[in-house]
């Protein structure tokens, strides 16, 4: 507390004495200390003070000099009041906050609730996808994505660029070799001719009936009573006769002969054999001349410096004549095959020609009566060639040539001729496989105007395969090579059943035990769309689309109403073959599945139209 002077009246106002003012004639008396206060005295001595007495432990108001202060617990206790009342203030202003998110809450809540009330009249909605269609899509068609990341129906189409091959039957248990086959149209039946190893190697012959995509067979007949080798079977138009050539062993030398065979049912008979090369002959084989009703054998004749020949036939009844043999290669020739072109009227050779390094050549032949004469031999293929089949596409009126070729590296082939005159010439040639095809055969599918290859893939174990060609201009295309057997083959015939629309390949199953045996091929079919070669689905159309419009899906938990005459509680599949839906569960045998979404159940009918979709696949 600040020292107080005296009190005395200065011109009639109280007030404290002057400083520096003295007081006369008058005493001043004492400064008393109050009840609190301390200190005080006589004030005639001096200035006097009065001080506030403080507690030991002193709390609250105090005076520091001339001012009002507070103790430090003081000052702690009323910060801590203080960030009480902050921390107070801040839980209001958070409960409040709580409260207004509360509030958001229950708004969004209700919308919520609101909008499942109005989604519940039409659930289709709840859950679904936009993309850009890359096909025509019907509402409720089932949906799948393509590479291009685009919606497609899910369909199974028909592939004419492969065919797919039934189960193999065999026809004859055991050392069975060097088949060939023949189409009999007049009685809608497959004649296989083989050569019997178990039967002291005498030539068979059986009659097959195709039915869907299988073929049965009759009873085996004998049809040369001596060791053979059937080298080619061809059909009679004119007779509705079947001519075999082949070669039989007498005295260690292999002659060349023919015999004429009739099928009936199911089995077939055989006339008497004609020898037209009464010394060893090779690589025969047969073609038939429908416009002067004659048959044609090309061989290589051994008894004549190996060279290329042909000789001219006609059939009487079961008996066959030949006229004088026509040599068409003045060198060691071999791997020699014939076909027929019906627009020319030629038969068109094609041979290797070992004395002309191997080199694949052509040949074309002109019938006139009993014999035949030729043009200028054409080099297609000048590397070491062999096992060369010949088809006539009547189509495209192209001859075509399916062969293996030695370029430094294996390479399977087809070439396209034109035949023009006596003479052919020939576009460039067309790899099938990247490696050795062996054991050619080649069949024209009048109904697609397409040719097939069948052939042993020595790049794949050896194994059957078969691959379809179309033939444009003078170059050929080839689709997907499929496997007809998965096992080691050899002795490939290839023809075509025109009356069921299937390819019939017979072969030697080499893996067991030289089983005999004929597979068939029908019209491939595919499943649309795949994402990395993979079918999928993701759910189904809401509405029609065309081609590269926007589609709107259902997808996974999500109901569609676009179908009918659906079972109430049932599961469905996926039916590519309808582009719908079906109970049956089966996985189609077209559909390629990714190992991570297995073949299931995709839907649930919930009503007779409502289509629960549940998984995607």
């Amino acid at each position: 507390m600040a020292e107080k002077l005296p009190l005395v009246y200065v011109d009639g106002q109280l007030s404290q004495l002057p400083t520096g003012d003295t007081a006369e004639g008058a005493a001043l008396g004492s400064l008393t200390a109050g009840s609190g206060l301390v200190g005080g005295g006589d004030l005639q001595t001096g200035n006097k003070r009065l001080d506030v007495a403080l507690a030991s432990s002193a709390s609250g108001v105090i005076f520091v000099g001339d001012s009002i202060g507070m103790d430090g617990a003081d000052l702690v206790t009323a910060s801590a009041a203080l960030a009480s009342g902050v921390a107070g203030s801040s839980a209001s202003a958070i409960a409040l906050a709580s409260g207004v998110a509360a509030q958001s809450d229950a708004n969004t809540a209700l919308a919520s609730g609101n909008a499942a009330l109005d989604l519940a009249v039409n659930f289709s909605s709840s859950s679904s996808v936009d993309f850009t269609a890359s096909s025509v899509i019907q509402a409720g068609n089932p949906v799948g994505l393509d590479d291009a990341g685009k919606a497609r129906v899910v369909i199974t189409l028909q592939d004419s660029t492969q065919r797919s091959f039934g189960t193999p039957v065999t026809f004859d248990s055991g050392t069975a070799a060097l088949g060939v086959s023949v189409y009999d149209p007049s009685n809608n039946k497959v004649l296989i001719v083989y050569r019997d190893q178990s039967n002291s190697s005498y030539a068979n012959a059986i009659v097959g009936t195709v039915s869907g995509t299988t073929i049965s067979f009759g009873t085996a007949v004998v049809v040369e009573s001596s060791w053979s080798t059937p080298y080619g079977v061809t059909y009679d138009s004119t007779n509705n006769k079947v001519v075999l050539c082949f070669s039989r062993d007498v005295g260690g030398l292999n002659y060349g002969a023919a015999i004429v065979g009739t099928i009936s049912g199911t089995t077939s008979s055989w006339g008497s054999r004609t020898d037209f090369n009464s010394y060893t002959t090779a690589d025969a084989n047969i073609t038939y001349d429908s416009s002067n009703q004659r048959v044609v054998i090309v061989y290589e004749d051994l008894n004549n410096s190996d060279y290329g020949t042909a000789i001219v036939g006609t059939v009487s009844g079961t008996s066959i004549s030949f006229g004088s043999p026509v040599v068409f290669s003045t060198s060691d020739t071999n791997n020699i095959y014939a076909g027929f072109d019906s627009t020319n009227n030629k038969v068109v050779v094609a041979y290797r020609d070992v004395g002309n390094s191997n080199y694949g050549t052509a040949i074309v032949g002109t019938v006139s009566g009993t014999t035949i004469s030729f043009g200028t031999a054409v080099v297609f293929e000048a590397n070491y060639t062999q096992d060369m089949p010949v088809v006539y596409d009547s189509s495209n009126q192209r001859i075509v040539i399916a062969y293996y070729a030695y370029t430094g590296l294996p390479s399977g082939r087809a070439i396209v001729g034109t035949v023009s005159g006596t003479s052919i010439t020939f576009g460039t040639a067309v790899e099938f496989l990247a490696n050795r095809a062996t054991y050619d055969a080649v069949a024209y599918d009048s109904t697609l105007n397409q040719v097939i290859i069948a052939y042993r893939d020595q790049s794949n174990s050896s194994y059957g395969s078969a691959i379809v060609g179309t033939v444009s201009g003078t170059t050929i295309g080839f689709g997907t090579s499929v496997i007809f057997d998965s096992n080691v083959v050899l002795d490939i015939g290839c023809v075509y059943d025109s009356s069921n629309q299937r390819v019939v390949i017979n072969y030697t199953d080499d893996t067991n035990s030289y089983d005999a045996k004929a597979t068939v091929g029908s019209v491939g079919s595919s499943t649309f769309p795949t994402l990395n070669s993979a079918n999928n689905f993701i759910g189904s159309a809401q509405s029609t689309v065309a081609s590269g419009e926007p589609v709107t899906i259902n997808v996974p938990r999500s109901i569609g109403y676009s179908n009918t005459g659906l079972s109430t509680g049932y599961f469905y599949y996926v039916d590519p073959t309808t582009s719908g839906y079906t109970t049956a569960s089966g996985e189609p045998s077209t559909w390629n599945a990714d190992p991570s979404f297995p073949w299931r159940p995709i839907a649930k009918a919930v009503s007779s139209s409502g289509l629960l979709i549940l998984e995607t696949i």
